[in-house]
């Protein structure tokens, strides 16, 4: 096991670096204060930066230049490794950022891991994986105990996540998608949505039908393969102006969103708040939708993601956490698959303002469908799995976690032809993988009991005792378990 030095000084910004590598890690940390000395302790320092002038650069990171120390029972970080670890895992760029795009976001060419072209890549978790190498080389043969990565054994995380953008007046919605389609150069694509479209209404004008039939495609095929999923709901009142803005298009108390929302709910999947343009600026906004989504929806919503992924870093988690939500699931590129944070997995969000991590949990998004279709014209589904896939195994090769969007409203009558068997597809591949998948609100449960899990010391033969887990339904629910590493078991 690992002790952590007590006697280095650190920034907030610097501990939350040293935190966020040893957690991705999966390091198993001595309890601060317990007396545990021996040959069987690899302490971790913070050492001086050889430069000062290099703070800060991502590229290092995608570039393997981790630059530990490494000596017999020590492994040393430089100051500087912990500044990068922490401008990109807690997106401080884009918090202090005050540019915008047409949407009121913050631009995808802010995010500096996007700059230096390495954005397809999870450096922050590759730099984690590293650190625990560096920390079984520094053992020199002596054991190293970690955590285990996720419930069950498993090795990988997937979470499957579904925006509910379209309820009614989906006739609207076909028609910007037929003008998107010639726009882009596409009109047998769109010719295929005008033929669709005309039978969808002459069965109904104004119902939900053909959104229904959407998620009750997507939630039959999650069925067929045993997963469950989380969906995020909008929740306030659609007005002209909000239609004609792509903002609110449906109200939650509405008989078609109840219905579907019951269809969701009674298949165990998890139900999310979507938060609306207005709550990116107001974050006292997120209490009244919270509040509605609540009393439709059998459930206290647990996380929120943006609609549009429209947010002002740092201000609207800020409401998010004041609103009661334990996680924001907002953070991914809207224009292109990629590692917003540069992590694949859970980090606790940290406020740039008051220099301190919040309440909330991020859970990036790594990949989702109209990245693809909307920003980049790439309209053939089985390209949109090819990438999902792609960013799944860069997951995959760090032990971590893939989030993936798939909207239910991808359907022939709405303007995506060949949709539904791509996300089968997409599925089918990744179970394959062997990953544990389960809604996001169990996947914080879970890394929030294994982040707080320390040694308590080490028995007389060797093993390890732990600090009893917290009480809590996630205490309750999840076992965490340790593994052994030897100097020939791969890190």
């Amino acid at each position: 096991m690992i002790r952590v030095d007590p006697e280095a000084v650190l920034s907030p910004e610097e501990d939350y670096g040293l935190a966020t590598l040893i957690d991705l890690a999966r390091l198993l940390a001595l309890e601060a204060g317990a007396r545990a000395e021996g040959e069987d302790i690899v302490r971790v320092t913070v050492t001086p930066s050889p430069t000062a002038d290099r703070v800060g650069e991502p590229s290092d990171l995608a570039r393997g230049q981790w630059a530990f120390a490494v000596r017999d029972g020590e492994v040393g970080i430089p100051r500087h490794l912990l500044a990068r670890v922490t401008a990109l895992a807690r997106a401080g760029a884009e918090q202090r950022s005050s540019a915008r795009d047409r949407h009121g976001r913050v631009p995808s060419s802010e995010n500096p891991l996007l700059a230096a072209g390495d954005f397809r890549d999870p450096v922050v978790s590759r730099c984690a994986a590293a650190l625990r190498a560096a920390v079984v080389q520094a053992a020199a043969g002596r054991p190293v105990w970690v955590l285990d990565p996720w419930p069950d054994g498993k090795r990988w995380c997937v979470a499957m996540t579904h925006d509910l953008d379209v309820v009614a007046w989906w006739p609207l919605a076909t028609g910007l998608r037929i003008a998107e389609l010639l726009a882009g150069g596409h009109p047998l694509r769109a010719a295929h949505v005008v033929g669709s479209a005309v039978l969808g209404t002459l069965a109904t004008v104004l119902d939900d039908a053909p959104v229904r039939h959407g998620v009750q495609g997507v939630l039959a095929v999650e069925a067929s393969l045993g997963l469950r999923s989380t969906w995020f709901v909008l929740a306030g009142t659609p007005g002209v102006a909000s239609l004609r803005a792509g903002d609110i298009t449906y109200r939650p108390e509405s008989r078609a969103a109840r219905r579907i929302l019951a269809s969701v709910w009674s298949s165990g999947h998890e139900i999310g708040l979507h938060g609306s343009f207005a709550t990116a600026e107001d974050g006292s906004v997120f209490a009244v939708q919270r509040s509605r989504l609540r009393a439709v929806s059998e459930g206290d919503p647990a996380g929120v993601r943006q609609h549009f992924l429209k947010m002002r870093p740092g201000l609207t988690q800020r409401g998010m956490a004041a609103a009661g939500f334990a996680y924001d699931a907002t953070y991914g590129f809207p224009d292109r698959n990629g590692f917003r944070l540069g992590v694949a997995d859970v980090v606790p969000a940290w406020d740039d303002r008051l220099r301190q991590t919040t309440s909330l949990d991020e859970i990036p998004l790594m990949w989702m469908d109209r990245a693809q279709s909307k920003y980049q014209g790439i309209e053939d589904p089985e390209h949109w799995v090819e990438d999902a896939l792609e960013t799944a195994r860069a997951c995959e090769s760090v032990e971590g976690l893939w989030v993936g969007l798939w909207h239910p409203n991808l359907t022939p009558a709405l303007g995506y032809p060949g949709a539904p068997p791509a996300y089968r597809r997409l599925l089918m591949a990744l179970m394959a993988r062997d990953p544990y998948v389960a809604t996001l609100d169990r996947i914080v449960a879970w890394r929030r009991l294994r982040r707080s899990v320390r040694a308590k010391g080490i028995t007389p033969d060797g093993g390890v005792v732990l600090t009893k887990p917290r009480s809590g339904a996630s205490a309750d629910v999840f076992r965490v378990s340790v593994r052994l590493l030897s100097p020939t078991t791969p890190p």
